[in-house]
């Protein structure tokens, strides 16, 4: 067995991209042009319950390809760039290798540089048929989920009643383990349909076609930055879907913070240099739970019909509304962003006039923080500053100086609000449609 690599006490050679609002803020694009100078784009938390689109030009001719990505690293479109699925991520194998093969069968080829921590835990079937009885039992307050089978795993995680990566290969402790597992669903919820024996030997065959992508997580990443590699950790959902720090019950269940790419790659803080956040230019949301700026009127289904917002991994439509800086200003606070990518900035190229969230007030005082309690969200009257749209095409626009007058002051009235650059504005879906400041 090769030799642990040494700590990393220093180097700063991991570089962070985290969803600032609900999600859906557009990473991927972020993630594809930060990968082309990157050698491992990591995975740190959820599961195939992650949506990224991105859109590259492929072979010869250039041929204009969207990829859709859930649970493995979008960096993967640049063929120089390892993937690998950490340990804190839940792992359902068949749809791994369902996006693996769509990728390959689009021209993608990731042999030899796609890896899963032996740590990860495994996402099963009847976690999926778990996830459907539990919105079902939670009745008119749903959660919203994505029917994915991700809380029911990390439940069974919580619980220590999981299972792992590594235990696919000791095929008896695994049965046993399944069967106790599956057992436990049952006494839980009912006996539902499910084929356990079937299950069983169908994860006897998919153990070995996993074992080449599978190593040692905590030795694969140390290893690379011991080898001074570049490392870029995507992240999934985003900061106001965190267990700890989101619209609690209406969250993910994992840390989508800055926080869990260090429990979920096991890495330590100081391994961790650049934190980019990325933010769409007004809000939107999946599933249950309050929103402040939702608009229900025209003005919100503009932004939903020229966002095209729904969703990849659900189809979902989105819930749209104005950008809300207080929930920026302590997704700030928590993740630290050195730097934003502000996404979509052309969805609002029609609009006479723009606004933007920057207080909550109730009973005629203005909260000082972001509200835990749910039912004091709900409420709240929201404080807007009003300003004027641009109403020009900025979708072929290459530079900031080039922006409209009132969309470069709109930038620039975030970019003060929350004391963090704005390196990035996206003006299209196409990987060039991005402004470098």
């Amino acid at each position: 067995m090769a030799a642990m690599p040494k700590p990393t006490l220093k180097g700063a050679q991991v570089s962070v991209l985290l969803g600032s609002q609900w999600g859906d803020e557009g990473k991927g694009k972020l993630a594809d042009i930060l990968s082309l100078e990157m050698d491992v784009c990591a995975r740190c938390a959820g599961g195939n319950n992650a949506g990224h689109t991105i859109v590259v030009n492929m072979g010869p001719e250039k041929v204009k390809t969207t990829f859709d990505f859930h649970l493995l690293p979008s960096g993967l479109v640049n063929p120089r760039c390892a993937g690998f699925i950490g340990s804190g991520v839940v792992v359902h194998v068949p749809s791994f290798f369902a996006e693996l093969d769509a990728l390959e069968k689009k021209g993608l080829n990731c042999d030899g540089r796609l890896f899963i921590s032996d740590r990860a835990h495994l996402v099963f079937d009847f976690h999926q048929v778990v996830d459907g009885l539990k919105e079902v039992e939670l009745g008119g307050s749903s959660i919203g989920t994505t029917k994915k089978g991700i809380g029911p795993a990390y439940s069974s995680k919580a619980s220590r009643s999981g299972l792992r990566v590594h235990h696919l290969y000791d095929y008896e402790l695994f049965a046993t383990k399944f069967r106790k597992l599956v057992e436990g669903r049952f006494k839980r919820y009912g006996h539902f349909e499910y084929d356990t024996e079937g299950e069983i030997a169908r994860y006897r065959a998919f153990a070995e076609r996993l074992r080449p992508h599978i190593v040692d997580g905590v030795t694969f990443i140390h290893t690379a930055l011991a080898n001074n590699r570049k490392v870029l950790v995507e992240g999934a959902n985003a900061l106001m879907l965190d267990l700890d720090f989101g619209t609690y019950p209406f969250v993910t269940s994992s840390s989508t913070s800055v926080g869990g790419v260090c429990t979920g790659l096991g890495i330590p803080p100081q391994a961790i240099g650049e934190v980019y956040g990325v933010a769409k230019a007004y809000t939107t949301r999946v599933g249950a739970g309050p929103f402040p700026t939702e608009l229900l009127d025209d003005t919100g289904k503009h932004l939903q019909e020229v966002g095209a917002e729904w969703g990849v991994t659900t189809g979902r439509r989105r819930r749209c509304g104005w950008l809300d800086l207080v929930v920026l200003r302590y997704s700030c606070l928590i993740n630290g962003y050195t730097a934003l990518n502000l996404t979509k900035l052309d969805v609002l190229d029609q609009l006479a006039e723009v606004k933007v969230a920057v207080g909550y007030i109730v009973n005629g005082k203005e909260l000082t923080s972001f509200p835990a309690d749910l039912e004091i969200l709900a409420n709240v009257q929201v404080k807007y500053e009003t300003l004027p749209g641009w109403q020009s095409d900025i979708s072929k626009v290459t530079s900031f100086d080039k922006l409209p007058v009132n969309c470069q002051r709109y930038v620039e009235y975030i970019e003060k609000f929350l004391n963090v650059h704005i390196k990035w504005i996206g003006v299209g879906p196409g990987r060039d449609s991005m402004i470098v400041r």
